[in-house]
């Protein structure tokens, strides 16, 4: 109680060689001395001459740190763990020289081709300062458990079968990942040709309303775009509430 945290560092995940600053704030009954330390796998140790507020740091591998406040009377408190992530290998999607720290992919998840039973992986990434936190979306629906860089499902079902994303986002703002379609199954999977005759029955055997709806959002010459995805599958549930039969493609 003698001494109290203030402001805590923040995670941040940046590629190599950025500059920036980590940042404890604390009060206390007295003059507060501060240290910071770094932990890379099992080795923690104290960041030579780290005894400021603030800590400079230009990215060069993925650590922890922490920093420890002590008072005159030896009372000692620590600040949260953060993580400094540090993308070595940085492709496409590099900030620009004036980036603020919104969200970047710098890794999208890829199609996956799954049997009933088996686990699914997706994976995803993106830098942000600070760090973006991660929410996973099938067929336009939230994923409650799913709030990782990596989609993980032990057994996966035929249900589990659909068009998968992630959004990260962080106090800066969001970017989507790119859609990827998922099959669990032990069939065969059907071609171009079979979806199309498969559509064509759905619409010639269907006594009811039948709404088709279609969302783009993969272009050639003109980069992804995430809202035509989310429409169709908010007007998909307003449709079936208004007791359509709905069919949704993407792409």
């Amino acid at each position: 109680t003698a001494i109290a945290i203030t402001e805590q560092p923040v995670s941040v995940s940046v590629p190599v060689g950025y500059s920036f600053t980590l940042r404890c704030r604390a009060q206390g009954r007295t003059s507060l001395q501060y240290q910071w330390f770094c932990q890379y796998q099992s080795d923690c140790r104290p960041v030579p001459g780290a005894t400021n507020q603030d800590l400079p740091i230009i990215a060069e591998q993925t650590q922890l740190y922490t920093c420890r406040v002590n008072d005159l009377h030896r009372n000692a408190v620590f600040s949260d763990w953060v993580k400094v992530e540090v993308h070595q290998c940085v492709a496409r999607g590099l900030p620009p020289r004036l980036w603020q720290g919104e969200p970047v992919i710098v890794l999208n998840p890829s199609e996956q081709r799954v049997e009933v039973g088996q686990p699914l992986q997706l994976h995803c990434a993106a830098m942000g300062v600070p760090a973006p936190s991660y929410q996973w979306y099938r067929n336009g629906n939230l994923l409650e458990q799913q709030k990782r860089k990596k989609l993980w499902i032990t057994h996966t079902k035929v249900s589990d079968s659909g068009t998968y994303l992630c959004c990260a986002s962080n106090s800066h703002g969001e970017h989507w990942t790119n859609a990827v379609d998922v099959h669990i199954g032990g069939g065969e999977i059907l071609s171009p040709a079979e979806h199309l005759q498969l559509f064509y029955l759905v619409f010639v055997l269907a006594t009811g309303k039948i709404a088709l709806l279609v969302g783009n959002n993969r272009y050639q010459h003109h980069p992804n775009l995430m809202a035509p995805v989310r429409d169709v599958f908010e007007l998909s549930h307003l449709l079936e509430h208004l007791g359509f039969q709905v069919v949704s493609l993407l792409d």
